[in-house]
């Protein structure tokens, strides 16, 4: 207060004084951290009967567009999965995104990857390239079959040539579109996948190609899109052919979209039959020498209408509350001697296939003589091959004020259902830390050192009492110092009048 009156003190000498004025700097405003991007290439050394890897990680912006991964000569791609992190620490919560696409080699060697790049959100990632080699499979390893590697292919070529007047025919082709889900019915907060894909036989790759899929996606999703469900979807850009084998008789699939639908309710999820336009060439009944001897056109595909039913989840006290997955308990504790007053962390980690993001913290039963804090939660949820699933980390710091065996067990449960086994089961500590000295009555509590938050505020603060009317008195002193403003101006005007 002292400090706050001798200031103010020093402003009225120098504004009874004469006055310059002076233009003051702006200074900036502090602008929100950039976003990150990283790529990282997997191991150099690996099987043939491994993939090989490359990886781009975004950290501090949502995803909104990235370009294709690159073709590596000598290697197929198979398949992308993507992985996100939340981290949520005393409030501030950061996200990584972690998109990693897969490379199967066609055979034993040595490889170069030449320097490549790759633009995130419009930021431009560069890798140096490296020299993989590809071993031999382990002897324990099933040799693959001949063949199996599908071969590249070509969609459509881009250049026509102008066409002479002659007949064209339209062929008759295999392609359909089809809306998957993987279950027929769920219970309420399980997960369904529903993927969106087009098949065609290889013949059909000369006839068909897609025509303005970025711009039919958007209402393709509306359509999709449920209400009455929590939705995960597959960051999945690339469109690339996928070999597979239906009736015994071999496709392309082509994965448009695929996502995780987690239903809210009893309300059953209704999937409409949404359309996809494509070019469709129509060939000329006399081939000529030179001509393209085709004809462009358009075809559209439709997929069947799919209804999923929604089952209630059965009696139980907490039914509207708990968390429905497959999971498993993952804890951990960062020491293994406990004395009382000192404090220790304890990781309460959930594993499994579930919506990660329903899962609330578990039930702290208060106990005597036992100071929680917390929790601290970090979330990684990974998307690969059609299933979601992933960690989703609870921290915990606890300071105990009397001996004896701490029973975590009864501090700490989640209770969850399980829809493969349409049972509630509960997830309980089995960790029980001995803790050790005598009785604290009053324990002040100190900051773990290691602890960033309170290294920086905690250490720092003082333990001088401050008065509860700190801010009247302000505002008492602030209306006196106005009223000498006010005598000064007065002053002032008085003597420019004469």
């Amino acid at each position: 207060m002292i400090r706050f009156l001798g200031w103010m003190l020093l402003f009225l000498c120098s504004a009874a004084g004469p006055r310059v004025w002076a233009q003051q700097p702006v200074r900036p405003l502090a602008t929100a951290p950039a976003a990150r991007v990283e790529l990282e290439l997997g191991h150099s050394t690996f099987p043939v009967t491994e993939y090989f890897t490359v990886s781009f990680r975004l950290s501090g912006a949502p995803l909104e567009r990235y370009s294709a991964f690159p073709d590596l000569e000598g290697f197929k791609k198979s398949g992308k999965s993507s992985t996100t992190t939340t981290r949520i620490v005393e409030g501030r919560t950061t996200t990584e995104l972690t998109i990693t696409q897969r490379y199967a080699a066609y055979a034993e060697g040595e490889y170069t990857i030449k320097p490549f790049s790759m633009t995130v959100n419009r930021q431009v990632a560069r890798s140096a390239g490296a020299k993989l080699t590809v071993a031999p499979a382990p002897a324990a390893a099933a040799t693959p079959p001949a063949g199996s590697a599908p071969q590249g292919i070509g969609l459509m070529d881009l250049l026509f040539g102008k066409p002479k007047p002659q007949e064209y025919v339209e062929p008759k082709d295999n392609a359909f579109l089809a809306l998957v889900p993987d279950k027929t019915s769920v219970y309420v907060g399980e997960g369904v996948h529903i993927g969106l894909y087009f098949y065609l036989t290889p013949s059909d790759q000369g006839l068909l190609d897609f025509y303005n899929f970025p711009g039919q996606l958007p209402g393709i999703l509306r359509q999709l899109r449920q209400r009455t469900a929590w939705e995960e979807s597959f960051n999945e850009q690339e469109i690339v052919p996928e070999p597979v084998t239906m009736g015994g008789k071999p496709f392309l699939r082509y994965r448009l979209y695929e996502a995780e639908y987690y239903p809210l309710n009893t309300e059953p999820l209704v999937f409409e039959a949404v359309a996809l336009q494509m070019v469709k060439y129509r060939l000329a009944k006399k081939p000529a020498e030179g001509l393209d001897n085709r004809m462009e056109g358009y075809k559209t595909y439709r997929t069947a209408a799919r209804t999923i039913a929604v089952k209630p989840l059965p009696p139980h006290p907490l039914r509207d509350q708990v968390a429905v997955g497959s999971y498993q308990l993952r804890e951990a504790i960062d020491r293994t001697a406990f004395r009382t007053g000192q404090a220790f962390t304890y990781t309460f980690g959930v594993e499994g296939e579930g919506n990660l993001a329903a899962l609330n913290a578990p039930v702290l039963q208060p106990r005597p003589g036992l100071e929680v804090y917390g929790p601290d939660v970090q979330q990684e949820l990974t998307r690969q091959a059609g299933r979601v699933g992933g960690r989703k980390v609870f921290k915990y710091r606890l300071v105990a004020r009397q001996p004896g065996v701490l029973p975590l067990d009864s501090l700490l449960q989640l209770v969850y259902f399980d829809p493969e086994t349409a049972r509630y089961d509960t997830l309980h500590p089995e960790l029980r830390p001995d803790v050790r000295g005598v009785v604290r009555t009053e324990l002040p509590f100190r900051a773990r050192t290691d602890d960033p938050y309170y290294q920086a505020v905690l250490l720092d603060a003082g333990n001088r009492l401050q008065p509860l009317d700190a801010y009247r008195d302000v505002r008492r002193y602030a209306t006196y110092i106005l009223a000498g403003l006010l005598v000064v101006a007065g002053w002032g005007w008085w003597q420019a009048k004469r």
